[in-house]
Formats: C-alpha cells, sequence, structure tokens
C-alpha cells in the first residue's frame, strides 16, 4: 500500500456532524484489550497532529499557509474528540491507565524488535522495563483500593510483574537526552517508530499531568504524579531521536504519513467491527491530509513527497500480540542498567559516584518511604500479605521475585 498513489478525496469534504463526532462507547466488559489500545494510540497520535500543527502555526508568518493549517487541523481536532468518546464514562481513571500501560509496554516492545538502528532500540528497551513497572504499581494500586485485578483488563495479553523499579527511574535532566536520527539516511521504519513512540508517550504524560489532580485518594494521586514525571523523561528521550533538521512543512507530510500508516495498520488489525469502521473513515480522511501536506510542501519548498519519503510503500503494518518473551528478555538483560548523558544503557555500578544519577537520587528519593511508586505496594503487601501480579512463570530477576517486600535497590544501587 502506498497512500501517495491512492485516490483522495479534497481536505475540505472531511468535516463531521455532531452525530458522526459522537460515537457509540465501547463495552469495558466485553471490549478486546487491544482494541482499547489501538484507541488510545489513535488518540495520542491526533493529539500529536493536532498539538504540531499549533506550534506550526506558530512559527509560520504567511496566513495563507496558516489556514491551510488550519483546514487539516479542525479535522485532526473532530477524529481526536471522535477517539476521546469510545472510552464509556462507566469505566474509571484507573481502568483507563491500566490500557495505557499496556499500549506502552507492547507498543515499546513491538516497535523495538522491528528497529534497525540498535541505538533506537536501546533507547526503547530502557523506558519499556519502566512503563512495564508502571504496570504493576497501577495494578496493585487497583487491586488495594478496588480489590480488582487488572489481569482481566489486559486480557492476559501481557504479564504483570515489577520491572525496573520506579524509584530507580528517576534521573537527572541531563540523562534524557538522545542523539537524534539523521532522517536523510534512516530506514522509512525508523521514522515511522521514532515519531509512533514519540506520540504515544507524550499522550500518556498528558494524561498523567493531568490526571493526578483528579484521583480521589492521596496515595493514587501521589503515583499518578511520580510516574508522570518518568513520563516527561520518556517523552524527553523519545523526542530528541526525531530529526530537528526536517523543515516544518517536511514534519508535517511525515505527521500524515505516520497517521495513515496507523490508521491503516489499525483497519487490518482490528477485531471489532464497529471501531474498524471508525479506522476505514479516519484512513480515507488522514489520506486527504497527506496529499493536501504534499502539495504544500511543493507549493512553498519546491520539493516532491519522494525527498521526504523515498518509498511510500508502508512498511510492515503494526499489529498488536502479546510480547511476553521479549520483555522477559530484556528485563534479564537491562534492568540494572539507567541512563547516562546520551549512553541509555550504562550499568548503575559503571556510573562514578558523582553521577549526575546519584545526586538527583539523593535530592528527590532521599526518603524511600515518601515515594509513592514503592507505598502503594507497601500498602498492598500490608492488606493483602503479599503483592498483586499476574506472571506465567516467576520474574527472571531474583531480586524482583519476593511477593512480601518491595525492591528499591535494583537499576538504583551498586
Amino acid at each position: 500500500m502506498n497512500p501517495f498513489y491512492e485516490k483522495a478525496c479534497r481536505a475540505e469534504s472531511v468535516y463531521m456532524d455532531w452525530q458522526t463526532m459522537y460515537p457509540k462507547p465501547y463495552c469495558k466488559e466485553e471490549v478486546d484489550p487491544y482494541t482499547k489500545v489501538r484507541i488510545i494510540l489513535m488518540n495520542g497520535t491526533e493529539f500529536e497532529a493536532t498539538w504540531f500543527s499549533h506550534q506550526f502555526h506558530r512559527h509560520c508568518s504567511d496566513n495563507s499557509l496558516r489556514r491551510q493549517l488550519s483546514i487539516l487541523r479542525r479535522a485532526e481536532q473532530q477524529q481526536q474528540k471522535r477517539l476521546a468518546c469510545l472510552k464509556p464514562a462507566n469505566e474509571s481513571i484507573l481502568e483507563h491507565t491500566i490500557g495505557y500501560e499496556q499500549l506502552a509496554v507492547d507498543l515499546t516492545a513491538i516497535l523495538a524488535q522491528r528497529e534497525p538502528d540498535p541505538y533506537v532500540v536501546k533507547t526503547m528497551n530502557l523506558a519499556l522495563l519502566e512503563d512495564f513497572d508502571h504496570l504493576y504499581r497501577y495494578a496493585d494500586l487497583m487491586n488495594f483500593e478496588r480489590g480488582v485485578h487488572a489481569e482481566r483488563l489486559v486480557g492476559c495479553y501481557t504479564e504483570i510483574m515489577p520491572g525496573r523499579p520506579t524509584i530507580s527511574e528517576h534521573r537527572h535532566p541531563n540523562d534524557s537526552v538522545r542523539y537524534y536520527c539523521d532522517f536523510k539516511k534512516a530506514a522509512p521504519i525508523t521514522k515511522l517508530n521514532t515519531a509512533i513512540i514519540t506520540a504515544a508517550e507524550q499522550q500518556t504524560m498528558n494524561f498523567y499531568m493531568n490526571q493526578c489532580g483528579f484521583y480521589e485518594s492521596e496515595l493514587g494521586r501521589r503515583l499518578y504524579q511520580e510516574i508522570a514525571m518518568i513520563e516527561e523523561q520518556h517523552v524527553t528521550e523519545y523526542g530528541s531521536l526525531l530529526d530537528p533538521t526536517c523543515t516544518w512543512l517536511e514534519n508535517l507530510l511525515l505527521h500524515e504519513y505516520t497517521e495513515c500508516y496507523l490508521y491503516y495498520s489499525c483497519m487490518q488489525d482490528e477485531t471489532d467491527c464497529y471501531v474498524r469502521k471508525i479506522w476505514e473513515e479516519h484512513f480515507d480522511i488522514e489520506l486527504a491530509h497527506l496529499h493536501r501536506a504534499a502539495e504544500l510542501l511543493k507549493k512553498y519548498e519546491g520539493k516532491e513527497w519522494q525527498q521526504v519519503i523515498p518509498d511510500g510503500e508502508f512498511p510492515e503494518l503494526l499489529r498488536f500480540t502479546p510480547q511476553k518473551e521479549y520483555v522477559r528478555k530484556v528485563l534479564a538483560e537491562t534492568v540494572f542498567n539507567t541512563a547516562d548523558r546520551e549512553n541509555p544503557q550504562k550499568p548503575v555500578c559503571d556510573l562514578p559516584k558523582d553521577a549526575d544519577f546519584f545526586q538527583y537520587q539523593s535530592i528527590v528519593n532521599h526518603d524511600v518511604n515518601q515515594v509513592a511508586s514503592h507505598r502503594v505496594i507497601v500498602r498492598e503487601i500490608q492488606a493483602k500479605g503479599h503483592d498483586y501480579r499476574f506472571e506465567e512463570r516467576a520474574n527472571p530477576i531474583q531480586e524482583l521475585q519476593c511477593r512480601t517486600c518491595d525492591n528499591t535497590t535494583v537499576g538504583r544501587c551498586c
């Protein structure tokens, strides 16, 4: 499939009425977890498209071009609102959060395994173990406060157990900056992977940033606050991989191409007929946007789309499947690592004693008992006698196997 060669409608003809924009929400008791994951992913992708367009608008002095951006952005906003309302009103913040973390874990694992750039893989694997641990912390909060087992919400597709302990993830801002990928040389799938994961993590960051003030318990508020800080790190790391030398219009084309790719992938992967219809309709909208972006690139910069995306043919489509073995492999091999400046995989024991990592840890985590991600597990153990997990066999890291004591040293102390 090459979307540049598909027939597209006019970008001005894709707007929805209110009835279309407000869909029938899924049933939280019946929905496939990967349908929820796709909805969260595309919601974040639409937010990224909208936010990028606003930034472009604010850095552009040509009102004719700004009007073109406004035309595209209005449709992106309608799509985002439609996707957001697929979530049912009776699904709690915490239930929805489990979907966010399942997306983060399985999406990152899928992208890492198909990524040809080893540096990008290392960056993804660093965050993978951290999102995996976040899933565990939120699942324990849910079991402690609601008595709900998150394995039902993830459909047993994704294991729930400790990864790199969240307390160990707090790094100095200097250690969140990565080398960027040269998109003139990068493989097409690298351009897609970095764009997709940046948008997905940004959506998670935004969700937690806002929800920490709305959650009903102090313990939950503190947990959302803490994990939101880690998601900010992830967005900085992934955003660093994007090529800053691309022009605004080149970036616009890349954004629209990524959206086309993702909606087309969702169309092929979706099991819910009602939701699949939405993916098909949104793909047609993005096809119109992609063609308009190509026209604008040619008009304002004199460039053909092939100069940005040499082969418009979609690479391997994104399909959601369980990633348990890959996560276990990365856990076994890299859980004791952290980031050190541009190095995304540095053993903590190899850091000098005056490293930024240790200095930052001594500030934010000097009182371990005040760290929310640790307190959640302690409270669960006190209430139930052990933590909550869904694991098919023991954690591959011996230090993380104990269910009556939360580990706060793995990936943090030598």
